[in-house]
């Protein structure tokens, strides 16, 4: 099949990455082109052919996207005439749907965060457009349990998890006082400032090694936020990385923490749990979905820094707890493999031929 996926952009980020190691992987066996709005270059490697708008622009999700947005959106339907499936990545690309006329075109939205994040912060300035894109689409694909029941109620929802995102090689050694952490610098959406002040609690040879790049905004108040606290010492920034690198992260850390405030499928605790590094995150939906409620690590409340440091402490203390957590990372992992997840995605594109 000729299956063409919209992006806003292949830049750095979580719904970027997950997008194109499925695109790359179903590349394998279908036509598949990568389609991207924006004129910035990817940030990933892409095993399919990109193609950018004809008028690139970088979107947004303020009020009236279908007016500010009508010459992207018509040369976006101009191509995606000729393609059996087009998946939309991410909300602003789904509401696109409702101005979409494609009747031999499957349209998939793909919801890479929660339907209350969406509706409440993402998409508050447009959300009548939104919703109006939700009950165009053919089906929604959501990651969590929790949003497979709030993306139902706009239209039929099927539950498909972002597989793992990295080829693991070789195994955390759990002996490094060093905690790792991958994130955008995206302050609230990420918690940085609960990391920074969980690193201020920290032991004095424990680290806090954070990857991940942000804004010049976010920049500015991550480097306040380490300020204030006065965590100089105790934090290893180590900027975006990717590959190999992102590798020698997980390998050189013995405990991977996450203080999200909300997340979506947050792939990046299956990326350390790959190399066998016990998880602690606040609760939230995508990390009760990824830990089983606690099942494969240690969830606790959100935005409470002290009980989460209480909960790690035990690990800081001992490896052999730290060893009894890799082992649940490790077996939860094998769930994140991309098979059956393609598998998956099978089943939704054969629905709308089979019919």
């Amino acid at each position: 099949m000729k299956i063409l996926i919209g992006l806003e952009n292949i830049g750095l980020g979580g719904m970027k990455r997950a997008t194109t190691v499925v695109g790359n992987a179903l590349a394998a066996t279908h036509d598949v082109t990568y389609y991207s709005f924006s004129a910035m270059p990817p940030f990933y490697t892409l095993a399919a052919p990109l193609m950018v708008s004809p008028k690139p622009i970088e979107l947004d999700n303020d009020a009236q996207p279908f007016q500010r947005f009508a010459e992207q959106i018509r040369a976006f339907e101009t191509v995606a005439r000729s393609f059996d499936i087009v998946i939309l990545a991410g909300g602003l690309l789904s509401s696109f749907a409702a101005q979409l006329t494609l009747p031999r075109t499957q349209v998939i939205g793909w919801m890479h965060n929660n339907v209350t994040t969406y509706q409440t912060q993402y998409y508050a300035a447009m959300q009548d457009e939104f919703n109006a894109g939700l009950r165009a689409l053919d089906v929604i694909v959501a990651l969590t349990d929790s949003d497979l029941a709030g993306f139902s109620a706009y239209n039929r929802t099927v539950k498909i998890w972002n597989p793992l995102t990295i080829t693991p090689s070789g195994r955390a050694d759990l002996k490094q006082k060093v905690i790792a952490f991958t994130a955008r610098i995206a302050i609230q959406h990420k918690g940085i400032d609960f990391a920074v002040q969980l690193a201020a609690k920290l032991p004095d040879d424990w680290h806090l090694a954070i990857a991940g790049g942000g804004s010049t905004a976010d920049m500015a108040t991550f480097e306040a936020l380490i300020a204030e606290y006065g965590v100089r010492d105790k934090i290893i920034y180590r900027g975006p990385l990717k590959d190999d690198a992102l590798r020698d992260h997980y390998r050189q850390a013995s405990l991977f923490v996450q203080t999200s405030r909300w997340e979506g499928l947050p792939l990046v605790l299956a990326e350390a749990m790959s190399f066998g590094l016990p998880i602690a995150a606040m609760q939230n939906t995508g990390s009760a979905e990824v830990l089983a409620a606690g099942q494969y690590g240690i969830m606790t409340p959100n935005g409470d820094v002290d009980a989460f440091y209480d909960a790690i402490a035990p690990l800081l203390q001992d490896e052999q707890l730290r060893i009894e957590y890799a082992q649940k990372s490790l077996q939860r992992v094998e769930d994140f493999k991309i098979g059956p997840i393609l598998a998956q995605w099978e089943t939704v594109f054969c629905q709308k031929f089979d019919n």
